[in-house]
């Protein structure tokens, strides 16, 4: 189920940060997610693949490194509402 599939990809933090850094550069390598977010590769990797593997995002080989990119225009949209709706919570506590 591809809403099931989207709730899991943004259900952690840390990957909804990758998104924003990977929507805002265009595409990033494996290291620049890592360097970015302030996370190991391994982990980088990992939550990269997951969210590959559920369909966010794709990626280009360029020996040596993939550059991945989201393949969801509309993901960007997405994410800006969440911190809307996730800010109106924090205001209305």
């Amino acid at each position: 189920m591809p809403d099931e599939k989207l709730a899991r990809a943004l259900r952690a933090r840390v990957r909804r940060k990758i998104l924003r850094e990977i929507i805002s550069a265009g595409r990033l390598s494996v290291h620049e997610v890592a360097e970015r977010v302030g996370i190991s590769e391994y982990s980088a990797s990992r939550h990269l693949k997951l969210m590959y593997d559920l369909g966010i995002l794709d990626f280009e080989q360029k020996h040596p490194e993939k550059y991945y990119f989201v393949k969801l225009k509309s993901l960007k949209d997405l994410l800006e509402a969440y911190d809307r709706v996730v800010e109106e919570m924090e205001v209305n506590r």
